[in-house]
């Protein structure tokens, strides 16, 4: 049964977000993760931007943490646990206060953010800018380690990317004429390049193994189920699907051309499609008891962002984010990201392929 949850007339806003990195001694022969992209895998940037795009308040990472992070998830989220099975600690928000240990790796991604300057233009961190982060660390850490070791690191490293569902949603519900301007094949191509781009400079800087996630059914999250034309039986919002279809047609064929294009580049790719797929249709075969309605927020599905009262002075909030697939309007709860980041890392290449993430950290 769901709870009804009245704000109060103050917030305690925190812009705090865990940082493990200085709390072990380095290893040696570790592999560095450094991640890019959107709200998936946002650890807290967005705490230290100005922007209304946050998830610094609660019940944002009430399950875990025991307080918000600035992680859109009750909880841990997908780098979270690759990064645990990477043995590695937490991997920071780039923008944290004091955060200067790199060599574990760093976390780049801003919530809203797309492959696109135009997505969410003013509020997020694009990735042109996230990738003009990481240069400054590379350059950073040739300084300080020398060009020899930060080459190793380099290397060695996995990168891990998710990028482009807000610009399709941008693309979708958006009036500018940016967006409006081209077909769909034509927008697509647009963020595909943009992507591209992004993987060849990492490139220069020394990365040679990367890791992605396909689009899956975007149009079957909660917010655009709850925005689709006269949906009232729980459909998905076919529009939405038809670009994310066209993205998961158009990713493979650039990696291949990349892998073919620069040397020793190795990468790895989730099909979200077909595991997103399997736990929306069978929910209770993977322990969800829902998977069509959010955790929390308001409104058909919960499909309305305003979990934690964002525009509103009351939402919905669930008794057990466990029983959900989503926590939220848009973001998975953090079991279904573990199961995620599993399949991510063991899965078998009819799932994750060519390589799963735990090869990338061993090859």
């Amino acid at each position: 049964m769901a709870r009804l949850v009245l704000l109060w007339c103050f917030f305690i806003f925190t812009a705090t977000s865990v940082n493990l990195v200085c709390s072990r001694s380095p290893q040696k022969d570790h592999t560095a993760l450094f991640v890019f992209g959107d709200s998936l895998y946002d650890p807290g940037n967005n705490n230290y931007i100005d922007t209304i795009i946050k998830a610094n308040y609660y019940p944002y990472g009430e399950t875990f943490f025991k307080y918000p992070t600035g992680r859109f998830s009750d909880g841990r989220i997908i780098a979270d646990f690759i990064a645990e099975f990477a043995n590695l600690p937490l991997i920071p928000p780039y923008l944290q206060p004091g955060n200067h240990e790199f060599t574990y790796g760093v976390n780049f991604a801003s919530a809203g953010a797309g492959a696109l300057s135009e997505t969410y233009q003013g509020f997020v961190i694009d990735l042109k800018t996230q990738l003009s982060y990481f240069k400054k660390v590379a350059k950073l850490m040739r300084k300080e380690l020398g060009d020899a070791e930060a080459t190793v690191i380099f290397s060695k490293a996995v990168y891990l990317i998710n990028i482009g569902g807000n610009d399709y949603i941008s693309f979708l519900t958006s009036n500018s004429t940016v967006f409006q301007s081209s077909s769909k094949q034509e927008y697509v191509a647009m963020v595909m390049g943009n992507l591209t781009e992004t993987i060849e400079e990492i490139y220069k800087k020394g990365g040679r193994k990367f890791g992605f996630l396909n689009m899956g059914s975007l149009g079957c999250v909660p917010s655009m189920k709850a925005l689709a034309p006269g949906n009232t039986t729980g459909s998905c919002f076919e529009q939405v699907n038809e670009i994310a279809k066209l993205h998961d047609a158009a990713l493979p064929k650039a990696l291949e051309e990349l892998e073919t294009k620069l040397v020793q580049v190795k990468y790895s790719m989730h099909y979200l499609n077909i595991s997103y797929g399997e736990r929306r249709n069978n929910p209770q075969k993977y322990g969800f008891k829902e998977a069509n309605i959010a955790c929390c927020g308001s409104g058909p599905y919960r499909g309305m962002f305003s979990c934690g009262g964002r525009g509103v002075t009351k939402y919905e909030l669930c008794s057990d984010p466990n029983d959900y697939l989503f926590f939220d309007s848009d973001h998975l709860t953090e079991k279904a990201c573990k199961q995620i980041a599993q399949l991510m890392w063991s899965g078998t290449p009819n799932i994750t392929g060519p390589y799963n993430l735990k090869a990338l950290f061993e090859v």
